[in-house]
Formats: C-alpha cells, structure tokens, sequence
C-alpha cells in the first residue's frame, strides 16, 4: 500500500510540470507591449492560462522559419496582411477550426482556409490641411493625381506595407496598367521624396511642406494623446476616401496559429478571446483602431470622426498582388 502510494506521489510528481506547462500560450508579436499587454493580462485573469509574449518590431516571421519544428511560438500577432500572407506562403501557420471565430469575424477579415484572422482594421485615410485645405468629403485615392494637388503631397515610402496593400487594392480595382499611371501621377505631385512614417507626413502638413498626406487612422488618435504631437493632429483633417463610389480601403493586424503550436487548445482559446467583445473594446479604446467584430463600438474619439464607408474588397484578395504592386513601385521608381 505505502509503494502504490509513494508510486502514485512520484507520478503525480513528473506530470504536474507538463500540466502546468498545458496551461500556457507561448505568443510571438509586433504589435506594441503597450497595446497587447492590458489585453493579455485579462486574459490570464479570466482563463488562468500563462500568456508569454517576445515582441520585435521586425524578424519574427524569419525568426519562426529559422525555428521551424523546434520553434516555443503558437500564436503569430502581426501589424498588416503583408505579414500574415507572408506567414501562409512560407507555410508557418495552420488552420484553425473555430466556429466562434468565424461568427465574430467576418469573412471579408479571414483567409478563406482560416489559416490567419483579422482583430483590428484601420483606413488608409488622406489627411488635408485644415488651415490650407479644410475637410475633403469627397475626395479618392484616384483623386491625388489631380493638377490641384501638385507638390502638396506627402508620403512615407512607397515600400512601406501599408502603401503596398493600397496599392495592391487599386490593382484589383484598376489593373496593371491604370495603376502604374496613377503611381506616376501621384509621384509627380509629391512635395518631397518620400520619407519618414505617417506621423511625420502630418507633422510636414503642420510645418507647411505639404498640403496632404497618406496615413493610418489610428495615428490620428496616437498623436492626439501625445503632447508632443497634439499640435501636429489638430493642423489636420482625416478624410475617408472613394466615399462617393467603392468606399476606404482598409488594411488588418491580425493573429495566425503557428505550423507546430505546441499549446493548441491554450492558443486557441486566446484568438477567440482576442476576437470577442472584451478584447475588441479594448483594441478600440488603447489604440483608437476600428474593431473587427461588428456590433463594437469604436472609442468615442475614433466616432467623433464620423462614420464611413469601407470598400468591401476582401483582405485577401488584394493581399494576393503584393508583388506586383512592389514591382510597379520599382518601374516608376517611386521612392527616388
């Protein structure tokens, strides 16, 4: 009796660390400590499942393929498409059958064989000069190559991903052809080469070198928050663009279960955590993005911006012409 009992202690003993080791999510990311930390945290309170978290502004994609099967990572949370479609076609990721992710997302924010989700979107906006130009209603991407806007524009690189996913939805929108025309066009009414990121295009409107500029929404809210900043937000309006016709295009941070998660049924309950109406407020509140899950309400700065309409083109559908957007930005030499 005392054998089967110490035997029964001594196997209780080496199984209790890989049940505490089940009750773990190991999550690789880039979107900022800041954002994904209070979310994180109420996550662990409510589920008492360990969450670790390596963040990295860059190289976690080539960081999980150089790991391949010995890679800790089960979760990839990413900043745009370009990342996720990159995760899928270097087969990094699996799909992950959830019947509540595909309730809380729509299909438009999912890859069709749920091998990624979208949890944000945020609008490729055009920001305008409230003192030079005022509020721009009507206003469309197609619109930037007007003689009226010569050298009034800013931009970052034309390579950055959030410009190669515009540019890629106005190659479904418009063809090859027609959208290596109006890069030339908007390349020719430039106000500078492009540089810097979006927060930078606005402060050049502030400063006067330019009239507008591209950008992310949520840099809008980022820059009303800092001091440092506030002045450079309030010398601009944020306007939603193609209202008039197919609406704003939209791009996506997202999150995609690694090829070899370790932790499958953990990091499953995260993503469906992260599509639901806590964490999605949350999104919305901490960085002033779009929530992905209808039915939650953007924070009440986002809304004061006034309601839009999004093109309903699929996510994945213009994620598929990445290379032929960098290729048209190469042949016009864009970013020179």
């Amino acid at each position: 009796m005392i054998k089967k009992t110490l035997l029964a202690l001594a196997l209780t003993a080496i199984s209790a660390p890989a049940a505490m080791a089940a009750q773990e999510v190991n999550v690789y990311s880039n979107r900022q400590d800041e954002l994904i930390k209070p979310i994180i945290q109420q996550f662990e309170k409510e589920s008492g499942i360990k969450v670790n978290v390596v963040f990295a502004k860059e190289g976690l994609n080539e960081r999980l393929e150089r790991e391949g099967k010995l890679s800790p990572a089960d979760l990839m949370l990413t900043v745009d498409i370009s990342r996720l479609t990159d995760l899928v076609d270097k087969d990094l990721v699996q799909p992950v059958d959830s019947k509540l992710l595909q309730e809380n997302i729509p299909a438009a924010y999912r890859d069709p064989d749920n091998r990624w989700f979208a949890l944000t979107t945020r609008v490729r906006a055009i920001y305008s000069s409230k003192e030079r130009l005022g509020k721009l209603d009507t206003i469309s991407y197609e619109d930037l190559v007007k003689p009226e806007f010569k050298g009034k524009i800013c931009t970052r690189s034309g390579k950055h991903e959030y410009n190669v996913a515009l540019v890629s939805s106005m190659i479904v929108h418009h063809g090859m052809a027609d959208t290596k025309s109006w890069l030339e066009g908007v390349k020719a009414n430039l106000a500078r080469t492009p540089q810097g990121n979006d927060r930078d295009q606005v402060k050049a409107i502030k400063d006067g070198i330019c009239d507008v500029s591209l950008g992310n929404s949520y840099y809008l809210g980022a820059m009303l928050k800092d001091p440092e900043q506030k002045a450079w937000a309030e010398a601009v309006e944020i306007n939603f663009p193609n209202q008039t016709n197919r609406g704003a295009h939209v791009n996506v941070s997202g999150v995609a279960m690694t090829k070899y998660a370790k932790n499958k049924a953990q990091a499953q309950k995260l993503m469906e955590f992260l599509a639901g109406d806590q964490a999605q407020h949350m999104y919305a509140e901490v960085n002033a993005e779009y929530p992905v899950k209808p039915g939650v309400e953007p924070s009440a700065m986002v809304k004061s911006w006034g309601s839009f309409k999004v093109d309903a083109l699929p996510v994945s559908d213009y994620a598929k012409h990445r290379k032929d957007a960098l290729q048209l930005l190469d042949e016009v030499k864009f970013d020179l």
